[in-house]
């Protein structure tokens, strides 16, 4: 069962690895109407380091902290039985295996404004993972802050909320959406125009289940696998959105073209002060227990989803073992299909 719930304020890693680990993918230049709630979803389907996993000028693919490109010729499923003996040995003791995969799009964009995160053993606790995904607009500082803070701020929320009795996660999740936005218009003071969208994945154990909880603002999205069929596991934030539009106008701004007063295309994001107004940074969120019949997760920026369907994106990568190749297969999928933007994508192989 998956819940969806949207709150609205409107003014494991490889071996050798260690617990708790942040694997980043930094954005670096390339030479280039008080509605407190939207719809949401819920369905039953140590000390950090920091890696640069980005590659400016070229495509690269990252599982765990080793990159691993894909040779365009070879096919991602030619492997699948050697694929599938390397996963299993790091499902079996992590429970989860990530593999990402991005690209700037030299062809149309001269700088990455993208930035990914992902944790093994989040908190210090096997089996707990978190996975983020950044898309940054005018400019890359938002989505690098959110890169390299948004896990502390969220840690920090569950270290002193999480062990409540009757604790919402999904709050938690909201709560650490706020707050980041709060302390990005603090730590942007001469960034204020620059923004992000934002999905984020939290896997944890609760009794004897696995619990997936997701949270987002914008268009980047999560997209869960189950029993073959796609399930959207977040919302698009858009100006082009009926409900997000009637909200701008009940605050006083306005759509045209839809873009919120004409500019941005995104009607929720983190940062972005000097319109937050009317962009806030109040999160969908939902919850899945997480089964067998859930074998991966997508998160991706619109620069896959602008060119691909949810359901086309898992019948992709539906017979690819490894994430890594997984990743990199929808993202050759965008570039092939002439998506405009930088585009990251992250794949999460669930033991099932």
């Amino acid at each position: 069962m998956t819940r969806h719930s949207g709150e609205v304020e409107a003014s494991a890693p490889p071996a050798g690895q260690q617990p708790h680990q942040l694997h980043q993918g930094s954005s670096e230049d390339t030479a280039a109407s008080d509605p407190r709630h939207v719809p949401s979803l819920s369905t039953t389907l140590a000390s950090n380091v920091i890696e640069k996993c980005h590659s400016p000028d070229d495509t690269s693919s990252i599982e765990g902290s080793v990159r691993s490109p894909v040779e365009p010729e070879t096919s991602p499923t030619s492997n699948n039985a050697s694929d599938l003996q390397d996963v299993q040995k790091e499902l079996d003791e992590y429970e989860f295996v990530v593999g990402v995969s991005e690209d700037r799009n030299r062809r149309c964009r001269r700088t990455m404004e993208d930035t990914h995160a992902f944790i093994y053993n989040y908190e210090g606790i096997p089996g707990h993972g978190f996975f983020a995904i950044f898309d940054g607009h005018a400019g890359k500082a938002a989505a690098d802050w959110c890169g390299q803070h948004f896990h502390e701020v969220f840690s920090r929320i569950l270290e002193e909320k999480g062990e409540q009795p009757g604790v919402d996660f999904q709050e938690l999740v909201s709560d650490a959406f706020l707050s980041v936005d709060q302390q990005l218009a603090e730590a942007l003071q001469q960034g204020r125009s620059s923004g992000c969208t934002a999905i984020m994945a939290y896997i944890r154990k609760e009794d004897d289940k696995r619990v997936l909880y997701t949270g987002n603002v914008g268009d980047a999205r999560a997209v869960l696998c189950h029993k073959e069929k796609a399930v959207r596991l977040s919302y698009d934030h858009k100006g082009s959105d009926r409900k997000e539009a009637q909200r701008i106008l009940d605050v006083g701004g306005f759509v045209m073209n839809n873009r919120v007063n004409g500019v941005l295309a995104v009607t929720r994001a983190l940062g972005d002060s000097s319109m937050k107004e009317f962009i806030i940074g109040a999160p969908y969120t939902t919850r899945t227990e997480i089964g067998n019949d859930n074998p991966y997760l997508i998160l991706a920026c619109d620069g896959l989803w602008d060119v691909c369907t949810d359901q086309e994106a898992v019948e992709l990568i539906k017979d690819v073992v490894c994430p890594t190749k997984a990743s990199k297969v929808l993202l050759d999928h965008a570039l092939q299909k002439f998506s405009t933007d930088n585009i990251s994508v992250m794949v999460i192989r669930f033991n099932v």
